[in-house]
């Protein structure tokens, strides 16, 4: 559109240095506090806090960056606000910037919430005189009036919430930065902090905002940062990735579904196989939300086993159960099983928001509930968002508003 961008970052990295110590005995720290031999001097670490990120902001947009604790999101906001400088890339800002990072940010804890205000104004290149302008309003907005006069170091995280947050949007800023701050504090202030933001941006303010409230940042923006260990991994219009980043966020790093699992069972059935087909009756590890799909268990019994019961149960990767369906309860009989065979779970369409899937299979002995072989968690699958607009969940229901 020929708009030049006021945020730019290109191929920006940021590096930490720090050093690691081993852990010391109560003696050993002793003797070192003592000794004019301090050992030799350890060696500087490095730590990337992001690699090679680059994206633009353009004027009157509301930006969001998302990702994991320790992704680097509060980096990247430091780096817009000229706290920290890039090791290696380039940073383009245009405009007066006001940032919310962290509580107590820019506050003297000595000084009271009165002094903090025209302290953060003049920091901003307010004189006092336009400082007394806004004043009324900031103290109004933060509803801290009978504790202004109070040294902020006696208020509480939602106190300091208040007026920072206060402070920041009547600053006149050209871009708004809010971190996760706006968790702290209640839910009436917090619902006055989202509409003010949403009157600045319609005034055309813009706005970076980061938070792991992915339906806020859906609300509210219009493109987002996905970043994580410090790496990019998606960047544009907030419906094309909030999805893929929904399903991700479940996932349990470090813990992948391998070829050993638990297994346990007398064997006289054996679980041979368990696949998941879709509408072509093809093997397939991604559906969509409202898809069909079908769960295929394949057997071989070893000796007739009359009316065995087979079941199965979905959990979501962090943990939760979705359901767990069996043959008895569906009321299907099925006879005496010799040989090989399958046995198939149809479901006409997925109900399941964007995440992974594990799933245990089983197969059990109808009356007496002999477990005759049971697979724990061995298999996985995973759900895109499709044609679906909701994310924030376990499932979709088949519901209509009127």
């Amino acid at each position: 559109m020929g708009l030049e961008p006021v945020i730019s970052f290109q191929n920006v990295d940021k590096r930490f240095a720090f050093t690691k110590e081993k852990p010391q005995s109560v003696m050993e720290t002793f003797i070192k506090l003592f000794s004019r031999r301090r050992g030799p001097k350890l060696s500087a670490e490095s730590l990337w806090a992001v690699r090679d990120v680059s994206f633009d902001v353009l004027p009157g947009q509301c930006f969001g960056i998302v990702g994991r604790n320790g992704s680097g999101k509060s980096t990247i906001l430091k780096l817009i606000a000229r706290i920290l400088r890039p090791n290696n890339g380039r940073i383009l800002i245009n405009g007066r910037v006001s940032a919310l990072l962290e509580l107590g940010a820019g506050f003297h804890p000595d000084l009271t919430g009165r002094e903090n205000i025209f302290l953060n104004a003049a920091l901003l290149g307010f004189d006092e005189a336009s400082t007394h302008a806004y004043y009324d309003r900031i103290v109004e907005f933060s509803e801290l009036q009978e504790f202004i006069d109070m040294p902020v170091k006696h208020y509480s995280s939602g106190m300091y919430m208040r007026l920072g947050f206060s402070v920041a949007i009547h600053m006149q800023p050209d871009i708004l930065i809010v971190d996760e701050i706006l968790a702290v504090g209640d839910q009436a202030f917090q619902s006055k902090c989202i509409d003010a933001i949403m009157g600045m941006k319609d005034r055309g303010v813009t706005i970076i905002i980061v938070s792991h409230n992915i339906n806020l940042v859906r609300t509210l923006c219009t493109h987002i940062l996905w970043i994580d260990k410090g790496v990019p991994q998606a960047y544009g219009p907030v419906d094309e990735i909030a999805a893929d980043y929904v399903a991700h966020a479940h996932q349990k790093s470090g813990q992948p579904v391998s070829a050993v699992f638990a297994r346990t069972g007398s064997g006289e059935i054996e679980i041979t196989s368990t696949r998941f087909l879709d509408e072509h009756n093809e093997p397939q590890q991604l559906f969509a939300t409202d898809a069909p799909m079908t769960i295929e268990i394949g057997y071989l019994a070893h000796q007739p086993i009359v009316n065995p019961e087979f079941g199965l149960a979905i959990f979501r990767q962090d943990g939760v159960q979705v359901n767990g369906p069996n043959t008895k309860l569906a009321g299907v009989d099925l006879g005496t099983l010799v040989g090989e065979g399958v046995v198939r779970y149809e479901i006409d369409r997925l109900p399941l928001l964007p995440a992974t899937y594990l799933v245990s299979t089983a197969v059990h002995d109808r009356r007496t509930h002999q477990c005759y072989d049971f697979h724990k968690q061995a298999y996985r699958f995973r759900i895109e968002a499709g044609t679906a607009e909701e994310l924030d969940g376990l499932v979709q229901l088949p519901a209509r508003w009127q």
